[in-house]
């Protein structure tokens, strides 16, 4: 139960996490730099009040001064606390919805595995870009404390202004996330710029597009600078160029590659899979139950997920299940033929259980109808199968 947890539920604890570890450092900065504020006004007090020509009215504006530097801390410290307070929250919540699978059993059970399949689905519809049906979801199953939405709808805003061509909302991002993209050595916010290049020539403001060039590509080294000089190139030549090299460049495809970008790098800095846990699931599950027969028409068991028409086609390119020991499925019930139950060949060379074959004679007057074949039995012509 723990392996299915850690295996599956990561994200859910990783992602409220990292959005605390943010808070916290972006609010130290806010204090420390608040801070340092009120340490310049109270010097500039002392300062006031060692000198001898100092006048009540500079010393009590000096006060004042101090005065609003510290109400601006405490209200700034006051938010910081609650920002805090509110990732801490969540973390709390989800902490607390994991550790009720440790002692939930029968209906507590099913309510708890039924709001995990709906935190599936509203990461499922978010990851597609159905954003109003997951926050719907969510709201209905009264999860949204349990999942990411807000996460993704800060990607939406970027992904579709990063589409309607625009650089300002994901650079913004950027700068907020600067010191973890720089850990994983994201290349994004250079690929931003010279994108920004590449609009100033294709508008031919190709001064603006120099003095850009000049302030972000000055210092770039490696990789980079290949790209830069390659890209340097289109000053040469005029925005309908036919030359392949440049002509790419100059294709909107370019847009499509950073929201690609955006959106890989950002699973990166949450440490999200980039298959949804729904897929993953399912795709598990279906494996551990694929069998050759699910591709026979002859032997497909109705009662197989995998052998239904859609999930059938899903499982396609999945490998099959690993069974160390065999067990023979009725087609026609789906029940294990066992000892209790014992597999029964008809004259024909079909086998079904002793079972179903006894309720399809009961249901045609004692003679049993082979579903495969149509050729009709009697109870007296079935033989018993040994396996050894």
């Amino acid at each position: 139960m723990m392996d299915d947890i850690t295996a599956l539920e990561h994200a859910t604890l990783k992602v409220p996490y990292e959005n605390l570890n943010k808070n916290f450092r972006n609010c130290q900065k806010t204090i420390d730099r608040e801070v340092l504020h009120v340490v310049q006004a109270t010097n500039e007090l002392d300062r006031c009040l060692e000198q001898q020509d100092s006048t009540v009215g500079s010393v009590v504006i000096l006060i004042d001064n101090m005065v609003d530097k510290l109400t601006i801390l405490k209200r700034k410290a006051n938010e910081a606390i609650s920002l805090e307070e509110e990732s801490a929250q969540v973390c709390k919540k989800r902490l607390a919805h994991l550790k009720e699978r440790e002692n939930c059993t029968g209906s507590p059970l099913n309510v708890w595995k039924k709001k995990r399949v709906d935190r599936m689905l509203v990461e499922y519809f978010l990851r597609a870009g159905y954003y109003e049906t997951a926050v719907k979801l969510a709201k209905h199953s009264n999860i949204e404390d349990l999942t990411n939405i807000s996460l993704f709808l800060v990607s939406k805003e970027v992904e579709e202004s990063l589409l309607r061509r625009e650089t300002v909302t994901c650079l913004s991002w950027c700068n907020s996330n600067k010191s973890k993209l720089k850990k994983i050595k994201s290349s994004l916010e250079f690929n931003l710029r010279v994108q920004e290049f590449i609009e100033l020539i294709k508008y031919n403001r190709r001064a603006e597009a120099i003095v850009h060039a000049r302030k972000y590509f000055a210092t770039v080294e490696g990789d980079q600078l290949a790209t830069v000089q390659s890209t340097m190139g289109l000053l040469a030549f005029n925005s309908r160029t036919s030359i392949p090299q440049y002509r790419k460049l100059l294709d909107g495809s370019k847009w499509q590659e950073l929201v690609d970008q955006f959106r890989e790098e950002n699973y990166k800095l949450f440490q999200l899979n980039t298959t949804p846990v729904l897929t993953v699931t399912l795709e598990a599950g279906l494996s551990a139950m694929k069998t050759p027969q699910c591709y026979s028409d002859e032997c497909r068991n109705p009662k197989c997920p995998v052998c239904s028409k859609y999930l059938n086609e899903l499982a396609k390119t999945l490998p099959f299940a690993h069974c160390a020991q065999s067990r023979l499925v009725c087609s026609i019930s789906g029940k294990l033929m066992n000892e209790h139950n014992p597999p029964m060949m008809l004259p024909n060379g079909h086998v079904y259980a002793e079972e179903s074959l006894q309720l399809l004679a009961t249901m045609n007057s004692g003679k049993i109808i082979c579903p495969r074949t149509k050729e009709e039995f009697t109870l007296d012509q079935m033989e018993k199968v040994f396996i050894m």
